[in-house]
């Protein structure tokens, strides 16, 4: 017998805004090549996990306080990390990238404002700009997934969002955006503008990171991750760059003591191995070009890459290739992009047993008919 008392979902008195809706999450399946949730396949480093447990045997004793509310320890270690001048009032951490956008959306969005995004773009920004009660404005991207300059100001000046969302390189496309995007919204946008940058680290050299526009730009923010290039996606820590203005406001929304004492000796001590978690970004970039090299070959098409993950179709049926790649042992992501799907570059056996499997799928598959097709990139 149950210990509460049994109903379901409809029987409750949620807000009418959230009926209907699914919770963010992709599939969590025992297979024997999980490429689907951009995670960096490398192992920490030898070094890192020795050191973690003995960061935390030094904060082991403290536990039945608080945690230092502030983290300005850690926030001092990411601001040196990004460098660019920033100081520690200019850097806020979370419980991941997702915590630090939702911050924000407490803080700058909310009943009765707008939101504006340009998809496909990250899943959970819709989601996040209703959870606080705001309006999702669905800004359009071009046929290759692009986002032009003066497309974006036009649209911004539309709609007059209170924030705008940029994600740079963007998920689940992977392409890096121009940075006179960036300023041509900044230019116009009557509110905030966040640059998603989770994957900034994977980009191809001569990308260039909204970090630098800061000076100019009070109401320019930048978010971060260590949950990608640095491997550390089980810690959740993300982090924002911005004004000191910025950092105070979303201090007002904040939880008490969000971030624990673990999280923050931990996540110090991953700064501190900075240089060797790093190291895996280059191989990881060589898987990444291998696929697109690859699966172009095998007859897909590939959108062009600046992240850790590529996207790839164009196909007639992406869910039966979804299918068929997993009868095979290898998980990808379907991300709802009709005819397409996204992979993670993993390790150079978990890149081989995909494309194997690629290979063995497209020998059977369809390709997207022209006038099924949303592009030739």
């Amino acid at each position: 017998m149950s210990g509460a008392a049994q109903g379901s979902l409809a029987d409750l008195p949620l807000r009418d805004d959230l009926r209907g809706q699914s919770p963010y999450g992709a599939p969590q399946l025992d297979v024997a090549v999980a490429l689907n949730t951009n995670e960096n396949s490398f192992p920490l480093p030898q070094a890192l996990v020795d050191a973690i447990p003995l960061a935390v045997a030094e904060v082991a004793g403290t536990l039945n306080r608080y945690p230092e509310r502030e983290a300005v320890l850690l926030r001092a270690d990411l601001a040196a990390y990004l460098g660019r001048g920033l100081t520690v009032d200019e850097v806020w951490a979370a419980n991941g990238s997702n915590e630090i956008l939702q911050e924000l959306m407490q803080a700058f969005a909310g009943p009765g404002r707008t939101v504006l995004g340009f998809t496909p773009t990250y899943s959970m920004h819709p989601i996040l700009a209703r959870g606080v009660g705001s309006t999702f404005i669905d800004g359009m991207r071009a046929g290759d997934f692009t986002v032009a300059p003066d497309s974006a100001a036009e649209q911004v000046a539309a709609h007059q969002p209170d924030v705008v969302l940029l994600c740079s390189p963007n998920n689940p496309t992977g392409t890096a955006l121009d940075p006179e995007v960036v300023r041509a919204v900044l230019a116009v946008a009557p509110g905030m503008v966040i640059v998603d940058e989770a994957y900034a680290e994977f980009a191809r050299p001569g990308s260039v990171s909204a970090l630098d526009l800061l000076p100019e730009h009070p109401r320019l923010i930048v978010t971060r991750t260590m949950s990608k290039a640095f491997g550390m996606a089980g810690l959740r820590l993300g982090y924002l760059a911005a004004s000191a203005a910025v950092v105070d406001a979303v201090q007002l929304v904040r939880l008490p003591y969000h971030l624990s004492s673990v999280t923050q000796a931990v996540a110090r001590t991953a700064l501190a191995h900075t240089a060797a978690l790093l190291s895996t970004v280059e191989a990881i970039k060589t898987q990444r070009d291998r696929i697109v090299r690859v699966a172009t070959g095998l007859g897909c098409v590939c959108a062009p890459s600046d992240a850790n993950f590529v996207l790839f179709g164009e196909f007639a049926d992406a869910g039966r290739v979804w299918a068929d790649l997993l009868e095979l042992g290898v998980l990808v992501r379907d991300v709802g992009i009709p005819g397409w799907l996204r992979v993670t570059a993993g390790t150079d056996e978990e890149t081989g047993a995909f494309l194997d499997a690629l290979a063995e799928v497209m020998r059977q598959t369809e390709p997207m008919r022209p006038d099924q097709q949303r592009t030739r990139l």
